[in-house]
């Protein structure tokens, strides 16, 4: 069960010392948005490759942006070990995959709520991770969609069929009254945004969240 806390939530003036409040954390969440796939504009390629210099914990970097296959593997390059694309955005996504793994990243593959995963299944082999997103994408602090537990629960179904060792990362809302029931629908990789970095103790959040996640194994 591993926590990714997003830095979206973080203070954008103090990126390095917010990164060290979550030193305990498994991963550094970073959400990259282009103002195209999502009608917001974060940071991008400069600020990503100042904050894997600096980073206690590895960058997981998740891309909203448009032009995938242009862009995500600059961000293996930049430091990140974990780059998430969009698969709506995605023009070859096996390619994708494989030029993140090459560039020495987990290739991970996310879903909007209103996309469906089961047209997808067959791009297991050549994935590390599947984000299921819990809010749509584009801005922090949204309410969690419950509605979105069913199809966190087919992603783990369809990886147990598949075997190998993909993680299915959720992403949106998850609180401590919400990450109970992802761990429970199969997730391990949880994303929590306002539940860090709105707490006063952010590592006292982390290890919450954490302990609440792992009443719930699933593998």
């Amino acid at each position: 069960m591993q926590i990714s806390p997003s830095i979206l939530n973080s203070d954008f003036a103090n990126l390095q010392h917010e990164l060290q409040r979550i030193a305990d954390a498994d991963w550094a969440h970073v959400d990259v948005m282009d103002a195209h796939f999502v009608p917001n504009l974060t940071l991008g390629l400069p600020v990503v490759e100042a904050l894997a210099k600096v980073s206690p914990v590895p960058l997981d970097a998740h891309l909203m942006i448009e032009d995938p296959d242009r862009w995500a593997p600059d961000y293996a390059e930049a430091g990140c070990r974990s780059v998430t694309f969009h698969i709506e955005a995605a023009a070859d996504p096996r390619a994708i995959a494989r030029d993140l793994r090459a560039a020495g990243a987990r290739a991970a593959m996310a879903l909007k709520p209103a996309t469906a995963f089961g047209p997808y299944e067959e791009l297991l082999p050549h994935l590390d991770m599947v984000l299921v997103m819990t809010v749509e994408p584009g801005f922090g602090g949204q309410s969690f969609m419950a509605d979105q537990l069913p199809k966190v629960r087919q992603v783990r179904e369809a990886v147990r069929r598949h075997g190998g060792e993909i993680w299915v990362q959720v992403d949106g809302g998850v609180s401590a009254s919400t990450i109970e029931q992802c761990a429970e629908a199969g997730a391990d990789v949880f994303v929590a945004g306002s539940a860090v970095y709105g707490a006063d103790d952010a590592a006292a959040a982390v290890s919450e969240l954490r302990e609440l996640a792992s009443r719930h194994p699933h593998h």
